[in-house]
């Protein structure tokens, strides 16, 4: 019970470093510049600049029916952090505005603007996925349709989103060019979001095939200290029976590996795919 409290308590502090970063990348980069990375938060800096009413009341006053359906259709616990984070992230935009002079800029260079607010608001935005939560807008939009359409990642849906908005800002400020900046920013969000959520703990599988299958799935055991899966094959042109090796190593063993195979059976066959999440003993530990 302490253990999941500390977690639960975890989560809620990372997801309000998350808000923090993104409303960074909003309040530093994206509205000095009117940038527009789609989502409610590109188009309340649309607002914000055709009428100037803030920023953080639109987020606030858009995300209420998005809310809604959320805890309707995702569950309240999905609506709890969803909540919470919308309202952090009006919130830290709220304490920039106050701490900082409104009229701050960083930088004038809209490119410079353009890849540091990206990749900042990405890093705020995976965080914010990583542990369970959404900032509302889009986001929220993307998990809702997520669920009716589970084959596309919420990421993905999210983007296609963010373009319709991205458009329709372009027309508002009828500006070609801050359009065209908003899209490359969408995109560097997109990456970064994903990068963060995914991470750099891939892993490599080998399948291999090999006469000498039994003496290499020793030494992989032995040497490296990974678990090997034998799968029993059938060529379709010879009819033979083999037994075709299946194993996971982290990126530090990969060459270890290779240079086992390469050692006992030259002309082994080899296929080596990348994989982007694994679960398990020596892995990652799920709870």
């Amino acid at each position: 019970m302490k253990n999941k409290l500390h977690k639960t308590l975890f989560e809620y502090i990372m997801i309000a470093g998350g808000c923090a970063l993104m409303a960074a990348g909003i309040f530093f980069f994206f509205a000095p510049n009117t940038i527009a990375p789609g989502g409610v938060s590109g188009l309340a800096i649309v607002i914000q600049k055709a009428t100037g009413f803030p920023i953080d009341i639109t987020n606030l006053i858009v995300n209420i029916p998005l809310f809604i359906a959320g805890v309707l259709i995702l569950g309240k616990a999905f609506g709890i952090k969803t909540a919470y984070a919308t309202i952090v992230f009006s919130a830290f935009i709220r304490f920039y505005t106050i701490v900082f002079p409104y009229d701050i800029v960083v930088t004038k260079d809209i490119l410079l603007a353009v890849i540091y607010g990206s990749v900042i608001m990405g890093i705020g935005l995976g965080i914010i996925f990583k542990y369970g939560g959404t900032t509302g807008g889009t986001a929220l939009g993307g998990a809702i349709l997520n669920k009716f359409f589970p084959s596309l990642s919420i990421v993905k849906l999210m983007t296609v989103l963010d373009l319709f908005v991205v458009v329709a800002a372009g027309l508002v400020v009828r500006n070609t060019d801050n359009a065209l900046y908003s899209v490359i920013a969408l995109y560097i969000i997109v990456k970064t979001t994903d990068f963060i959520v995914e991470g750099l703990g891939y892993a490599k599988a080998f399948h291999i095939f090999s006469l000498k299958s039994e003496e290499i799935a020793k030494r992989i055991t032995n040497d490296i200290g990974r678990g090997v899966t034998l799968l029993e094959t059938k060529g379709y042109y010879t009819g033979e029976k083999r037994q075709v090796l299946l194993c996971v190593v982290n990126r530090i063993q990969v060459a270890k590996l290779k240079k086992i195979v390469e050692e006992i059976d030259k002309n082994a066959f080899m296929m080596v795919t990348t994989t982007h999440e694994v679960l398990g003993e020596g892995f990652k530990i799920t709870e």
